[in-house]
């Protein structure tokens, strides 16, 4: 996962809640920073409005928390919602037409929640560290993330998920998600990660063995394409925190969740 541009996205914490559908056919990103000459945004204050907004805590072992009261808990049972009724209604009609409905999932910020990470890092970003944190494998779930996985898997959908983690940290994302309840699909077919060194075929637009041009739309939209026109699923719903994670179609519903901390374009 590149976090390049972590904090000019926290200059959009109090946009996140008015974004939180991002509807079939949505192509702009919503996101702002300050042009002007006038003074910039004050960092220390926005950290305090993030601190607000996930209700952040330190739980008894000193791992930064978000609430379950917070208003960024709020939001994503907003989203929540919308999703789960969407789901209901697009698998049943898919199932009666005989197709193969499929949800995929974003991982980072969307299933694991790496709110700890970025806390003790002041909101920003390096691979050793970001490294080392995913290898832990205890981050906790995004809240009300491994319910709708298995939700959507009670419907009869096919749940595929669709992330900028490593190829080299499958293992500790698959550990993770065990350990908070998202035990639906964790075997390579189903979790798609990066693979630089040796890149799927289906990428070979902008990646080729040893060398990986691919912006994370391109990545992102041309394995939900595999998971259609290859795999034949209908990708009825694609969930992820960043609007990188839901551009370049391939997908009938796109569901935004919140994240003020870090942009990933």
């Amino acid at each position: 996962m590149h976090k390049s541009l972590r904090l000019a996205a926290i200059a959009a914490t109090c946009a996140v809640a008015g974004a939180a559908l991002y509807g079939a056919g949505a192509a702009t990103a919503g996101q702002t920073t300050a042009n002007s000459t006038h003074e910039p945004y004050n960092i220390g204050q926005l950290v305090k409005d993030i601190d607000t907004y996930y209700g952040t805590a330190a739980d008894a072992d000193g791992v930064y928390q978000a609430s379950p009261t917070s208003p960024y808990a709020q939001d994503l049972a907003s989203v929540d919602r919308a999703a789960r009724a969407y789901i209901d209604k697009a698998a049943r009609k898919a199932l009666h037409r005989g197709e193969k409905p499929a949800v995929v999932f974003d991982i980072d910020d969307t299933l694991l929640l790496s709110l700890d990470y970025e806390k003790r890092y002041n909101y920003t970003y390096n691979s050793a560290s970001w490294a080392a944190y995913v290898n832990r494998a205890d981050r906790p779930a995004v809240p009300g993330s491994p319910e709708l996985v298995r939700y959507a898997e009670s419907k009869g959908v096919e749940v595929f998920y669709n992330s900028g983690l490593s190829e080299a940290q499958r293992s500790a994302a698959v550990a993770n998600l065990e350990k908070v309840g998202v035990d639906v699909n964790l075997d390579a077919d189903h979790m798609f990660l990066k693979n630089t060194a040796t890149p799927p075929a289906y990428l070979s637009a902008c990646a080729t063995p040893g060398t990986w041009t691919c912006t994370t739309v391109q990545y992102k939209s041309g394995t939900r394409e595999h998971i259609e026109r290859d795999l034949g699923y209908d990708i009825i719903a694609n969930v992820g925190d960043q609007y990188s994670d839901l551009e370049g179609g391939h997908a009938d519903r796109s569901y935004k969740l919140p994240n003020p901390t870090y942009f990933v374009g």
